[in-house]
């Protein structure tokens, strides 16, 4: 089932908006919205007065999420993975100008041949399959203006010994959003390829070495410092408000693809 956390249904019909209208009173849904990159852009296209709504699965999530928001915005706590509730969300929203997936978990690594197939898997439900699906459920609703602002990972080009599965899955995201640029245009679709970002998807590891992998990221770097959710929002931004970018990879790394 999925949980309203606030706001009441205000359906609009479908209509062209202006392509210079850049994202006020634009309706752009954020699923994954509630942490990291994905509240950042939030919290950047409500500042660029659009209408956000947020859908992420943890209720308390939503909540925590919303509260950084302005009134008004909306909320569901709805797995991106649950086909049927999604439909039904997207109906209740009514229209929408703008969808980005930011959803991730921690991300699973470790050597191929040591890592629990299950959770590869895992990996792959909720970044690949729920993008899937979450594109799936929204496209009736989706402003043929518009746009839909996908995720990877910069392991997708300079992947590590143990980053296998997290690699797999940002090369299938890159592929399958070229692929989607080509088969919903005129709607756009691009996608963000973020490097090592200081965000809570690190919080897994003990602080030593989350420390330690950053300070190394940091020294190699051609920037010289770790990204943040901020840096990143403002590409999801570019995304959607650029009118002349589609099947775009939009890389903000600080070079670390380079070096």
């Amino acid at each position: 089932d999925w949980h309203t956390i606030a706001g009441a249904s205000d359906p609009r019909a479908i209509a062209p908006r202006s392509m210079n209208a850049g994202l006020a009173d634009a309706r752009v849904a954020v699923v994954g919205g509630t942490s990291g990159m994905g509240l950042a852009t939030a919290r950047a296209a409500a500042a660029a007065a659009a209408d956000v709504i947020l859908i992420s699965r943890k209720p308390a999530s939503v909540e925590r999420g919303l509260a950084q928001l302005p009134p008004g915005s909306r909320g569901y706590a709805i797995s991106a993975l649950d086909e049927a509730c999604l439909r039904r969300v997207w109906g209740e929203v009514g229209s929408v100008d703008h969808l980005v997936y930011t959803a991730a978990e921690p991300p699973c690594t470790g050597r191929i041949t040591e890592l629990d197939i299950a959770d590869v898997r895992a990996s792959f439900d909720i970044r690949y399959f729920g993008a899937l699906t979450a594109i799936r459920t929204a496209l009736p609703h989706l402003s043929r203006t518009g746009s839909i602002t996908l995720t990877s990972g910069a392991a997708a080009v300079r992947p590590r010994a143990t980053s296998g599965v997290i690699a797999s899955i940002c090369g299938a995201m890159e592929a399958l959003t070229r692929a989607l640029a080509m088969e919903l245009s005129p709607i756009r679709v691009n996608l963000v390829r973020p490097g090592f970002m200081s965000t809570g998807l690190w919080s897994t590891l003990d602080h030593d070495a989350r420390t330690a992998l950053f300070d190394q990221t940091a020294a190699s770097n051609l920037v010289g410092h770790v990204g943040n959710a901020d840096e990143a929002a403002q590409a999801f931004l570019y995304c959607m408000t650029q009118t002349y970018a589609t099947g775009s990879i939009v890389t903000v790394d600080g070079g670390y693809s380079l070096v």
